[in-house]
């Protein structure tokens, strides 16, 4: 790995009072409090040019140098030789172009043919970093903008805007039923309390928050762009679900397939064989981690959903 993934942090002033080490696990969730207080032993870490030891307490405002002491990290997994859509990189980050129907992490039913093997194998040196850069997830059917660092200074960064909300995530989205207007759905989502494979609104669970706006009506669908102020698990097929509009296609929030009164055969057999859900992540903004550029990326919609948009445009125009 390069010099700079070395890290470096100015300790903010509402951490007053807490321990280095557990000042150091919150501003850099990626590693583990344990190892964390390994590089403290080790003197990897130095706070306004001086070791210090994990008992020290923090005052804020000073500033914090860590050198991690890396490891390969993903041990478990091999590089693979899968095909990757790369719209953007510079040493410390990349933006990937997802295609529905990739798995980005190696998990239960799927160990391979993932996209943190592809990543493995174009970017060996990656193997160093927590999930081999990857900082957040697409659902397996789920296209479009992905993030991913190529840097411990970037994975750094990266994971930070995202726990701040600093990353503008844009999502195009076709759904049953039709809107009136946009609007917001602000409803808490967690695990779901039967079915332990889905997420659900529930009261007990983790705030979330999606805004939406409608780019087409049709007679019995919408063209839908939603904005994430949140990022949680299955967030908008969970959120337009438990509003009665849930995504086309989608198998686990709307697995009961119905056709519709007013909608050819043809396009009625379109939309209940559609094979996943039609979600595609369209646009993502944000300041580089490390440089501080504003950058922004769209990304076109896959062929699948543009064929649906256009026989709902041809067969059921509002």
């Amino acid at each position: 790995m390069h010099e700079e993934n070395n890290l470096t942090v100015i300790i903010p002033p509402e951490h007053a009072g807490l321990r280095l080490d557990k000042s150091l696990a919150t501003l850099f969730p990626q590693f583990s409090r344990a190892k964390i207080q390994a590089w403290i032993q080790l003197n990897q870490v130095s706070v306004d040019g001086e070791p210090q030891a994990g008992r020290y307490h923090v005052r804020g405002g000073e500033e914090v140098f860590l050198t991690p002491v890396l490891e390969d990290q993903n041990t478990q997994h091999r590089g693979q030789d899968i095909p990757l859509d790369i719209i953007f990189e510079d040493e410390h980050i990349l933006v990937i172009n997802k295609p529905a129907g990739l798995v980005v992490h190696p998990g239960a039913g799927n160990p391979q043919g993932t996209l943190l093997n592809a990543l493995l194998h174009r970017y060996p040196e990656q193997s160093q970093l927590p999930r081999a850069g990857i900082v957040h997830r697409l659902d397996k059917d789920t296209s479009g903008i992905m993030l991913a660092a190529k840097s411990l200074q970037g994975h750094a960064g990266l994971t930070l805007l995202l726990q701040s909300r600093e990353v503008d995530r844009r999502y195009h989205a076709i759904i049953r039923g039709q809107l009136i207007s946009g609007g917001t759905i602000d409803t808490p989502i967690g695990r779901h309390a039967y079915h332990r494979t889905k997420m659900a609104v529930n009261q007990r669970g983790k705030p979330a928050c999606t805004h939406y706006k409608i780019v087409e009506k049709f007679k019995c669908h919408s063209w839908v762009e939603a904005k994430l102020e949140t990022g949680r698990t299955h967030q908008i097929r969970v959120h337009f679900s438990s509003v009665n509009h849930p995504l086309v296609g989608d198998q686990l929030y709307a697995p009961r397939v119905s056709r519709v009164a007013k909608v050819p055969q043809q396009l009625n057999e379109m939309l209940c064989n559609f094979p996943r859900q039609a979600l595609h992540a369209c646009r993502l903004a944000l300041r580089h981690p490390v440089c501080g550029q504003e950058l922004s990326w769209v990304v076109d919609m896959p062929e699948d959903m543009q064929v649906l948009l256009q026989n709902l445009r041809a067969h059921t125009p509002l």
